[in-house]
């Protein structure tokens, strides 16, 4: 399953990415990229200075982890609930003959795969945004990502991923945007571990199944603790090394402690049970199933990836001998499927999981259906992104265009998998926001010109890309993303753009038959006082057509009740708003809620209509309270960056938290926390304004800013000498000056303040940490608004390698690989000559071990004398070097 990684890294390596970012702009033009990998973005899309991003983790580093010293980790948490889905109905599927049992993971890259820029959001367009969760019931997260410190310069996106000369974590974390949006669906989110003989150097997984005095796993408790802050639900286990048949049972106990942890774990097909060895069963099997179930043990894991090379026998037998265990295959055994590999000429057929009934025998997983925008030629090219959404709507639905007749051999995911919904209570709101733009929109108005990504801010996809009944010429449907969007050339509709946020729903052709329009599968309940509002811009000419709202009851899912909008066949000015009241209704559940354009008495020509919002009342005021406690926590106007925060309420209450600069959309998150890049603004009011469940808005909490009286230019530079200086131009001389540097690892607190007079243009700070750490220094004037730079201290501490952590049988020395977080290789001399060690991928020897890359058992060295002299040399990121006599004088 090995087939590439992703990453992160320290600020102190953030200075260097403007250079990476020219290099890179000589290397790609415009439209092209290579596939597979996420290349970081250039230009104004360029990775902020100071931009959140995730890393991985080393056993080493799990074992170590507290969230008080992980770089940037409160604004990498995932803060949305995982919400509860409604009842199958069978009824208002596209087939209702689907069993709804039947389960879906979708291993895939989140917004790509990004080594050092997997950020929650960014300014970017054509960065993927999954689309389809409801045909998934776990996501997760397929990456490779650098460990914590690895200098981004390190990287180098000319070579081949085998030639990339740093560590890459054995764990790695879902992108918290994509649990958000995952859990907002309903879907679980899990990490992966990942253990192969090349892809993660000398980690392995016996380093988690170390125990301690209880007979517990510290390894196992620190990943529930890591999920539980993170935000997400559980583990992939992708065991592609060889287990000792010793270690087994011990391995299983470490799944068990996870899942008594409340984890959710899924096995890979990959370990012979009785040996250890890598096997690819291909089935479920008395080979593969006790790590899953196990005689002795009981439950280990959730759920088990099935190898690729299966047929039709393998995945009957493998629903045989689970349901024989007790196991319900269609959610414990999952059918995979090579997505990335063989995209839509698939060697295995989904068909060969269908019983003699026609439903599916088990589960099915996909790794990498981020293809349909990784591995596309023009993935990066904002005006050919229609091409991505087509080829993931084929993916899904078997077609590009959403018919109901595949295109080739693919039938697309959701022949097999019953479309799943979260829609439900009394109230719901959409603006048909897919997470990305190339502007944005608020109450119709042009709020922001620029392009960005925040899967945070997508709403509930539409259930059914598309379902348009209509006796003749269906509409054609499209996400319409304004003016700078390329549609696909069947369309000629006039772009609009959205009502709120990115994207507005665009239906468009030739009307002459009523089209029935399904839109969501829900669960809604009707009040006595409920309402629909559709808010809607119908740019074409007068028409005898009409507007309705289309309602499937679930007392009678076999009729669609039709609600009429009035006026809805005239030409709007912009965008307009109409209510239907479904008072008459009270009592009922919507089971699915579309819309009906009504075609008139005569053909209509050029029909479109632009669907901007949909929301349904109930007859309670649920508009959120003005948000409380917004702040801004870092302004720094040098890399032109904005840190955010405030109080967050219950999601029931809130659904995201949207940020203006006065009138201008900076971006919205359910969170606590945001960042902004790109904040180029001297003065103004920061606005944060709550949206609720129905999509009503609160007042704005507001804090206002002005840099006229701030120190402006301000620089520091901290010193080997323990010594911090700043400089900066007095904007009001004569006010005294305030200045502070923080420690921004808090697991290492320093704070140091000073006051120097309104005349002075620099000062020294005296006694700051030499260790490294990141910190931000600001600067105010009395009433002032405090601006910061961010930067890292002199790295001057490193610690020897432990002559412990050496185990030494004659002449033979094992090393183990330093627990320490800052370093980069270990030299070892004897007699002052270097012992040489394999790397990964057999790249060649290096004179060092180096770190990520050393093969573990290159670990393993024999001395050439008995007496010879033996020392470890270590050496970090900066430079820093320390020596530890093994053996000798």
């Amino acid at each position: 399953m090995a087939r590439s990684h992703g990453a992160r890294r320290r600020a102190s390596a953030r200075a260097r990415t403007s250079v990476l970012a020219a290099a890179l702009a000589l290397t790609l033009g415009a439209g092209t990229a290579l596939a597979s990998d996420t290349l970081p973005w250039t230009g104004e899309s360029a990775v902020g200075a100071n931009q959140p991003y995730q890393h991985g983790y080393s056993p080493t580093d799990l074992l170590r982890w507290n969230p008080a010293d992980d770089t940037d980790a409160e604004l990498l948490r995932a803060k949305v609930p995982l919400q509860t889905r409604i009842a199958p109905n069978a009824t208002t599927q596209r087939n209702p003959a689907l069993p709804a049992d039947t389960q879906q993971l979708t291993l895939a890259g989140d917004y790509g795969n990004a080594f050092f820029e997997s950020h929650p959001y960014t300014n970017e367009f054509s960065q993927y945004l999954f689309n389809y969760w409801q045909y998934s019931d776990v996501y997760a997260s397929w990456h490779g990502m650098p460990t914590e410190g690895v200098p981004v310069d390190y990287y180098d996106p000319n070579l081949d991923w085998k030639e990339k000369w740093f560590e890459f974590g054995a764990v790695n974390l879902p992108n918290p945007g994509y649990t958000n949006a995952a859990h907002a669906n309903g879907v679980r989110s899990l990490g992966c571990i990942f253990f192969s003989p090349n892809d993660r150097g000398d980690q392995t997984y016996s380093e988690l199944l170390v125990r301690d005095a209880a007979g517990d796993f510290p390894a196992a408790a620190k990943l529930v603790e890591v999920a539980r802050y993170y935000g997400f639900d559980g583990y992939f286990f992708n065991q592609e090394d060889a287990v000792a048949a010793a270690d087994i049972p011990t391995f299983k106990r470490f799944l068990k402690q996870l899942r008594d942890g409340g984890l959710y774990v899924q096995w890979y097909d990959s370990i012979d049970n009785a040996t250890g060895r890598v096997s690819y069963q291909n089935e479920f099997n008395a080979v593969n199933a006790p790590f899953v179930r196990d005689e002795a043990e009981g439950d280990v894991s959730d759920s088990v990836f099935l190898n690729y090379w299966w047929d039709k026998s393998k995945l009957t037998r493998s629903k045989s001998y689970a349901e024989s265990l007790g196991l319900n295959p269609r959610r414990r055994v999952f059918a995979g499927v090579e997505a990335g590999m063989y995209q839509f000429d698939q060697p295995y057929h989904l068909d060969d999981n269908l019983g003699a009934d026609g439903a599916p025998m088990n589960a099915i997983a996909t790794l990498g259906a981020d293809f349909v925008s990784s591995d596309y030629a023009d993935k990066t090219d904002d005006t050919a992104q229609s091409a991505v959404f087509d080829r993931e709507r084929r993916w899904w639905t078997g077609s590009s265009q959403g018919s109901t007749t595949p295109e080739g051999s693919w039938k697309g995911i959701s022949k097999y998998i019953a479309e799943r919904s979260v829609i439900k209570g009394s109230t719901f709101a959409t603006s048909f926001n897919t997470g990305h733009g190339l502007s944005t929109w608020s109450g119709g108005k042009l709020s922001n010109d620029a392009e960005w990504g925040n899967i945070n801010l997508q709403d509930i996809p539409v259930t059914w890309q598309w379902w348009i009944d209509a006796a003749s010429s269906p509409l054609k449907a499209d996400f319409d993303y304004g003016p700078k969007y390329t549609p696909a050339g069947r369309f000629s509709y006039q772009k609009i753009g959205a009502y709120d946020g990115g994207s507005s729903l665009v239906l468009s052709g030739r009307l002459d038959s009523d089209n029935t329009v399904r839109l969501y599968k829900t669960d809604l309940s009707v009040k006595a006082k409920s309402s629909l509002s559709l808010t809607y811009n119908k740019p074409s000419a007068d028409d005898d057509s009409q507007l309705r709202l289309a309602l499937v009851l679930a007392s009678d899912p076999s009729k669609v009740v039709q609600v009429p909008l009035s006026g809805s066949g005239q030409r709007t000015e912009g965008w307009t708003t109409v209510s239907a009241d479904l008072s008459k209704y009270a009592g009922e559940h919507i089971a699915s809620l579309g819309l009906v354009v009504a075609a008139g008495a005569q053909p209509i020509e050029n029909y479109q209509v632009n669907l901007g919002a949909l929301a349904l009342h109930d007859g309670v005021d649920r508009t959120p309270a003005k948000p409380e406690k917004l702040r801004i926590d870092q302004l720094l106007p040098g890399s032109d960056e904005l840190f955010l925060s405030w109080h967050r309420s219950d999601y029931d209450t809130v659904r995201r938290y949207d940020v203006y600069l006065d009138d201008t959309y900076l971006g919205g998150i359910y969170d606590d926390v945001y960042y902004v890049k790109r904040f180029t603004a001297t003065s103004g009011t920061i606005k944060l304004v709550a949206v609720g469940p129905d999509g009503s808005r609160s007042k704005p909490a507001t804090v206002s800013f002005d840099l006229s009286s701030a120190p402006a230019g301000l620089t520091a530079k901290a010193g080997s000498d323990g010594m911090l200086k700043a400089t900066w131009s007095p904007r009001q001389t004569g006010r005294p000056v305030t200045l502070e540097v923080r420690s921004l690892d808090t697991a290492n607190p320093f704070t140091k303040k000073v006051t120097v007079t309104g005349q002075q243009t620099s000062a020294t700070l005296t006694g700051v940490p030499v260790n490294g750490d990141e910190y931000l220094l600001t600067a105010k004037t009395e009433n002032g608004t405090a601006t910061g730079v961010r930067g890292t201290f002199a790295d001057t501490e490193i610690s020897p390698y432990p002559a412990t952590a050496v185990k030494i049988s004659g002449n033979t020395f094992t090393f183990s690989r330093p627990t320490l977080a800052d370093w980069h290789t270990l030299t070892v001399l004897e007699n002052g000559q270097p012992k040489s060690f394999a790397t990964t991928y057999g790249s060649g020897n290096k004179p060092y071990i180096v770190r990520g890359r050393t093969t573990r058992p290159a670990m393993t060295v024999t001395m050439a004398g008995s007496t010879s002299k033996v020392v470890a040399v270590l050496e970090d990121y900066a430079g820093n070097k320390a020596t530890t006599v093994l053996r000798g004088n």
